[in-house]
């Protein structure tokens, strides 16, 4: 029953930012994990970053002192801060409820 409506991809040079939202409506945001996935051409969807309902944080490898994952339950949202993006981060980005529902994805491209 959840949906879940994303915002703040688009083009961005290497070195510069992005902020990714993902707002939920429903139910049932507070107490289920939320999760940002991604998928370059050619490659399989993988887990970026994940955050559980108590603020625990995990990270691919990857990304790791580059993005941050955060969630703020009074706005039933989830974001992602990416920072110093290189070419490589060029994919398209999902949000993922913890029920197994996916938000529409949104771009991200890293380019000259």
């Amino acid at each position: 029953q959840v949906q879940l409506v994303e915002s703040g991809g688009g083009l961005v040079q290497p070195g510069g930012s992005l902020r990714l939202s993902c707002a939920a409506s429903g139910s049932r945001f507070k107490n289920f994990p939320m999760g940002w996935y991604r998928q370059a051409p050619g490659k399989q969807r993988e887990l970026v970053a994940a955050i559980t309902s108590g603020g625990s944080t995990n990270y691919a490898d990857s990304v790791k002192g580059r993005f941050t994952i955060s969630r703020d339950n009074a706005k039933n949202t989830v974001y992602l801060q990416m920072n110093s993006l290189k070419p490589e981060d060029t994919a398209v980005y999902y949000c993922r409820h913890g029920t197994g529902t996916w938000g529409q994805g949104t771009q991200v491209t890293v380019s000259l």
